[in-house]
């Protein structure tokens, strides 16, 4: 019985060309990165130039789905499969050195090349329409009216394997040189955190309505 490795394999185009040593294949922590997010950038090539778009994704085991409009041309041209590359950044603080060149940042990221392909299945696209919203609210999907057949008809929904895939993990002070340690300069690291704030309710919700468990400040994205 085969079991699934406990890293990716790297390749010529997965391995960093700077920092190597930051470079992870580890599949928890890849996982762990994707499963922290929501929104990704999807770069690919339209017309001989290249194109990034911020959007919305999903992880479901191996297989990130990603959503978008029926409008968009490149989500459309999926079908017959298209070359992608997709980043998830988090952004943990600002990493003040002594001098200026030596300024950096904490984060984690995650880099996956690979052909994404459009889901065509009524069942897989309706599961990965429910994963993306989940993804970006636990809770939410069972909690609201699921998209009806104009609204589907709308939707793209593309899927990309995690095959070739990297992350790559800053943590720690600045490098200062030696040199410059005696600088009368504050260095160290600002720590940046995401907060959510109180939920705001739309101006026609039913006021007996009351504000999800999920949202609450204890829930996954509460306040």
């Amino acid at each position: 019985m085969s079991s699934t490795p406990a890293a990716y394999q790297p390749t010529p185009r997965s391995i960093p060309t700077r920092s190597r040593e930051r470079a992870s294949y580890d599949r928890e922590v890849v996982h762990a990165i994707l499963d922290e997010g929501y929104v990704c950038h999807l770069g690919f090539v339209r017309d001989g130039a290249p194109v990034v778009l911020p959007t919305l994704y999903a992880r479901s085991g191996e297989r990130l789905y990603v959503h978008g409009s029926t409008g968009s041309r490149p989500l459309r041209g999926a079908g017959a499969g298209l070359a992608v590359c997709l980043t998830v950044t988090h952004l943990d603080g600002l990493v003040l050195a002594r001098s200026a060149f030596h300024h950096s940042i904490n984060y984690r990221s995650v880099v996956v090349h690979g052909t994404a392909y459009q889901v065509t299945d009524p069942g897989e696209r309706a599961l990965a329409l429910d994963a993306i919203v989940e993804q970006a609210v636990p809770g939410r999907a069972a909690d609201s009216r699921p998209a009806d057949a104009k609204e589907l008809a709308a939707t793209a929904v593309i899927r990309l394997d995690l095959q070739e895939v990297s992350a790559k993990i800053r943590t720690g002070g600045p490098t200062d040189e030696p040199a410059d340690i005696t600088l009368p300069y504050w260095s160290g690291v600002v720590p940046v955190t995401r907060t959510y704030a109180a939920p705001i309710a739309a101006d026609d919700l039913d006021p007996t309505i009351p504000v999800p468990a999920y949202l609450s400040p204890a829930g996954p994205r509460g306040a």
